[in-house]
C-alpha cells in the first residue's frame, strides 16, 4: 500500500472514530430484500439520524439529541389489529392481563412503603378506561372491572364491529406474546423513531414540521379543550381503524396519534443523556426508573393517542416519550411489531 493510499485510509478511520457527521450521512440503501417479508409488513430501509429533539415542546426525556445508527427491518404497516389479536388467543387459548385479577403483592410492589394495603374486594380484573369529565375537579381516568381487549370500555362494550381497529387494553406482556407467536418482537425505541420519522430528519412529526391542527387532518388526535371538549374535527372520539389518514414516507400509518404503542426497551428519564455519541442498535437501559413513580419500572411507549392534545401532551411527536409498567392495560395502548432481515 502507497504512503498515499495510507494516509487516506488513517483519515477516513480517524473520521469514522470521531462520529463525523459527514462520514454518518451516507446514503440509504432501499432496495427491498425479496422473500423475507409477513404480509402486511413495510421494508424500513435503516441508516443514521438525530434521536431525540430540540423542540421547544419537548420534555426532558426527549433530550439531549443523539446520534443512533439502526440496521434495516420490516415493521407492520398499521398497529395490530383486533381481527389478528383474535386470531392469536383463538390459536393459542391466551389470556391477557387485564383478565387476570391482579396480587396483592405485586400491587404492593408498586406502591411507596408503607402505603395502605388496598381492599380485597377491588382486586377484580379490569382496566384503565377514559371517561370525559362532568366537571374540572373530575378525573378523567377510571379502573373499570370487565374492561379489557374484547370489552374495551367495560362489559356493556364491544368490538363486534371493530376488526380493523387497533386492538387495546393490552399489556407490554400481551404485546410480547404477540410478538412471538407471530414470529416477530416488539421495534426498540430507537427503531420505533426512525421508522416513524420516514426518511424526514429532524422534523417534528411524521410528515414534516405543518401543524397538525390546520389544514387537512393528518392524525387520530384531540381537537379541544382536553379532557371536557373534543371538537371530533378527525372524526373520532376515541380510536379509529387503521389506515385511517395517510401513510409516512416508509409507508407506515397511524405512527402519530391514534394508539400509544409498546416497544421493547425500559423507560429512565436519563437514558438519553448517557446515550453514546454514535449508538448503533440500542436496546435501551438495563433497568427502568421513573422519577415520578420510583416504586414502579416502566417500559416505553411511543406515537401518541387520541387523548393527546396541543397543550397538556403534544405527544404525536416523533420524539415523544410516554411510558406506564408492563402489566398496565390502558384504553389508548397498542402495539405494532417488527421483523428482522
Amino acid at each position: 500500500m502507497s504512503n498515499r493510499h495510507s494516509l487516506w485510509w488513517l483519515l477516513v478511520v480517524a473520521l469514522l472514530l470521531s462520529g463525523s457527521r459527514w462520514l454518518l450521512d451516507v446514503k440509504t440503501d432501499y432496495t427491498v430484500p425479496e422473500g423475507d417479508a409477513l404480509p402486511g409488513m413495510v421494508w424500513i430501509p435503516g441508516g443514521v439520524f438525530n434521536m431525540g429533539t430540540h423542540d421547544k415542546m419537548a420534555r426532558a426525556d426527549e433530550r439531549p439529541v443523539h446520534r443512533v445508527k439502526v440496521d434495516p427491518f420490516w415493521m407492520d404497516a398499521t398497529e395490530v389489529t383486533n381481527a389478528e389479536f383474535q386470531r392469536f388467543v383463538a390459536a393459542t387459548h391466551y389470556v391477557t392481563t387485564a383478565e387476570i385479577a391482579p396480587k396483592l403483592e405485586d400491587v404492593m410492589a408498586q406502591l411507596p412503603p408503607g402505603s395502605p394495603q388496598p381492599e380485597l374486594s377491588s382486586l377484580v380484573p379490569g382496566a384503565l378506561v377514559f371517561v370525559m369529565p362532568e366537571t374540572s375537579n373530575e378525573y378523567w381516568w377510571k379502573w373499570v372491572p370487565g374492561a379489557n381487549w374484547r370489552h374495551p370500555e367495560g362489559p356493556d362494550s364491544n368490538i363486534d364491529d371493530k376488526s380493523n381497529y387497533p386492538v387495546v387494553q393490552v399489556s407490554w406482556d400481551d404485546a410480547q406474546a404477540y410478538a412471538k407467536w407471530a414470529g416477530k418482537r416488539l421495534p426498540t425505541e430507537a427503531e420505533w423513531e426512525f421508522a416513524a420519522r420516514g426518511g424526514l430528519q429532524e422534523k417534528s412529526y411524521p410528515w414534516g414540521n405543518d401543524n397538525p391542527y390546520e389544514g387537512a387532518v393528518r392524525a387520530n388526535i384531540w381537537q379541544g379543550n382536553f379532557p371536557s371538549n373534543n371538537l371530533m374535527k378527525d372524526g373520532y372520539a376515541s380510536s379509529s381503524p387503521v389506515k385511517s389518514f395517510s401513510p409516512n414516507g416508509y409507508g407506515l400509518y397511524d405512527v402519530a396519534g391514534n394508539v400509544w404503542e409498546w416497544v421493547e426497551d425500559w423507560y429512565r428519564a436519563d437514558s438519553y443523556a448517557h446515550a453514546a455519541a454514535l449508538s448503533i442498535n440500542p436496546t435501551g437501559p438495563d433497568s427502568s426508573f421513573d422519577p415520578d413513580e420510583p416504586y414502579i419500572a416502566k417500559r416505553v411507549q411511543r406515537g401518541g393517542s387520541f387523548l393527546c392534545d396541543k397543550k397538556s401532551c403534544a405527544s404525536y411527536r416523533v420524539s415523544a416519550r410516554m411510558k406506564a409498567s408492563p402489566d398496565t392495560a390502558l384504553i389508548h395502548s397498542g402495539f405494532r411489531c417488527v421483523k428482522d432481515r
